[in-house]
């Protein structure tokens, strides 16, 4: 975390407008030998948010020169993923923690219930901060957002007025938070009735919401919602029967296996949009979308929404970083954040409210167990003590209010097209730490058991792994690492296979029908690559057959042994027969979902 708060201040801190931080900044509890407690994980928040004051400070004194949008991480709290509902000592500290973040007029929403917005753009841009705990299907300390009681239909209420403030404000709004609203067929990580409620809104303020920013699941990855999966019966307060399973906390290259291929299958089936939102800057069109000249009933892709999620900078995989761009036409001259709100917004320091939260921490601290294990809630509605059980469902709302819908006369919103506060691109960093670290793995091919563990030879990139040398010292002293530095691990501006002229839906619904084509048979393309691109280059050679044994049944050139021989020719037939084609969008996107840290041969073994 030192090393990537230098490297932000030595390189791009004069170019940030805003920071989004999404949180589970706290140690996780994958170790139970070294169980947490609340004052690791209060310190923690408290030392990466003085951090933050330290990069973005003004030095004159004028307070921070851009905001910082937080927000919590279920990792973030004890026991983790439990949040009971607001106000409580938690939110009360966090208030403390994050106090140079949040406006002085949305404490109280913040104390209530752990949301607020920051005016990033004063009076153009907000960027609302949601507490996903609330909508977690994991917290078991809340039921969900069906009842008026629930916290999470109360944020869900004041996101509904607070978006049409910014509609009547002509405003437009970034949503943003730790658990994204992934849902597939199998699996899902919110409550049903909050994803339900959370698309609706998203439909009916499709003017106002430019994207969705999340963390959480650590694979470089985006959503698409298809606004047709809104089920009005359960909104009115019916029944709901949902057969998806809580999805895991982190994914792992294994686990995340289900999920990814059913985003594919999802994405097979979209509504591919006209031709033209796939141009790329060459302004040559890709293979896929509709026919030129067919009319579309939706041609801004309307019927779709568009979140983005984002690994990590504490690593599943390799550390990581993304750099937004937007769409500033018409506001040069319009006043910054710090011109606006500068240090307005910044209280002094009270010797006493310092002394209050020195005792709410030790409060927090004295109250929370240490977290060993998987965690049990008992409550009123629910005595048995098993693991993620809820109560009965309490009374649901019949007066539920559904926002209108853009005026018809209303343009498409910044998600939808080019204008000002879309969003035109990203730049993803990541530190390769194999390089870094001046390391590479024990080379299992050698006959010398001797062979050092360490080389300075990186060009052939190798993730760490136990192997058969595990837990052993390399009998060479370890080479001196080199000087961290993030890199720029792809870009959507220049990607050759992305082609993404933008970051509108219509965009990443053409890019996501792409990456679900499969290849027909008989063909030398995959469907739906990039115009223009050479055959060699649009798809991935893929063997069938497993490369193990690869020494058996082989015959040296001076052997006369014919049965062994044509064995071995045979055998060469069935493999270069047994080789297909794969989609290169599809294996494209894999990389990046993993940080770059899984050879492509290995992500096309396991994904192909």
């Amino acid at each position: 975390m030192n090393a990537t708060f230098d490297w932000i201040a030595e390189n791009i801190r004069d170019q940030i407008d805003f920071v989004v931080w999404t949180g589970d900044s706290a140690r996780h509890d994958s170790d139970e030998t070294i169980p947490r407690n609340a004052e690791q994980v209060l310190g923690t928040n408290t030392w990466i948010a003085n951090k933050f004051v330290e990069l973005l400070d003004d030095p004159k004194g004028n307070g921070m020169t851009v905001p910082v949008i937080p927000t919590f991480g279920n990792n973030d709290i004890l026991p983790h993923n439990i949040l009971l509902p607001g106000p409580n000592k938690w939110l009360q500290y966090y208030t403390h923690i994050w106090r140079r973040f949040i406006p002085e007029a949305q404490r109280h929403s913040f104390e209530f219930g752990g949301w607020f917005y920051v005016e990033a753009i004063p009076n153009k841009l907000a960027v609302f901060s949601l507490n996903t705990l609330y909508f977690f299907d994991r917290n078991a300390g809340v039921d969900g957002c069906e009842s008026p009681s629930e916290p999470g239909y109360k944020q869900l209420e004041w996101l509904r007025i607070q978006l049409q403030f910014m509609r009547e404000r002509g405003m437009k709004a970034i949503l943003m938070g730790h658990v994204p609203p992934a849902r597939t067929e199998s699996k899902k990580l919110w409550d049903e009735a909050c994803w339900q409620q959370y698309t609706l809104w998203l439909k009916q303020y499709r003017d106002v919401v430019v994207s969705g920013l999340y963390g959480h699941m650590n694979i470089d990855h985006f959503l698409i919602q298809d606004t047709k999966d809104i089920e009005l019966a359960v909104l009115s307060g019916e029944e709901i029967v949902s057969t998806r399973t809580a999805m895991d906390d982190e994914l792992t290259v294994q686990s995340a296996a289900d999920y990814l291929q059913e985003l594919r299958e999802d994405w097979s089936k979209l509504d591919p949009p006209p031709i033209s939102a796939g141009k790329g800057k060459s302004g040559k069109g890709v293979k896929g979308g509709r026919k030129k000249g067919k009319k579309k009933k939706d041609p801004w892709g309307e019927r779709y929404q568009l979140s983005f999620i984002n690994p990590s900078i504490v690593p599943t995989y390799y550390p990581s970083l993304r750099v937004y761009e937007y769409n500033i036409s018409g506001l040069e001259t319009h006043p910054v954040w710090q011109d606006a709100i500068g240090n307005l917004q910044l209280p002094k320091d009270d010797p006493d409210q310092e002394q209050k939260h020195i005792d709410l921490r030790r409060s927090i601290v004295t109250e929370a167990e240490p977290e060993i294990g998987p965690t049990f809630v008992v409550d009123q509605k629910n005595k048995h003590g098993k693991k993620g059980k809820k109560g009965p469902k309490k009374p649901k709302d019949p007066s539920l209010v559904i926002p209108d819908p853009p005026a018809k006369s209303s343009p498409p919103g910044p998600a939808y097209s080019p204008q000002p506060l879309s969003l035109t691109g990203y730049t993803q960093y990541f530190a390769n730490l194999t390089h870094i670290n001046n390391v590479t793995t024990f080379n299992d091919s050698s006959e010398d058991e001797t062979e050092s563990l360490w080389s300075l030879d990186w060009l052939i990139p190798q993730r760490w792994r136990k192997g058969r040398n595990g837990n052993r010292e390399p009998k060479q002293p370890r080479p001196e690492p080199r000087e961290f530095q993030f890199e720029v691990e792809y870009s959507t501006f220049d990607d050759k296979v992305y082609k993404l002229a933008d970051l509108t839906v219509n965009s990443y619904v053409d890019l996501a029908y792409r990456i679900g084509q499969k290849v027909k048979k008989g063909k030398n393309k995959a469907i739906a690559e990039v115009a223009g691109k050479a055959e060699e280059e649009n798809d991935w050679d893929v063997d069938e057959e497993e490369e193990d044994d690869h020494d058996e049944d082989t015959c040296d050139d001076e052997t006369d042994d014919e049965e062994v021989r044509e064995k071995a020719d045979k055998k060469k037939k069935k493999k270069k027969k047994g080789k297909k084609k794969q989609n290169k969008t599809w294996v494209h996107f894999l990389t990046h979902a993993f940080v770059s840290t899984v050879e492509k041969d290995e992500l096309i073994k396991k994904y192909a």
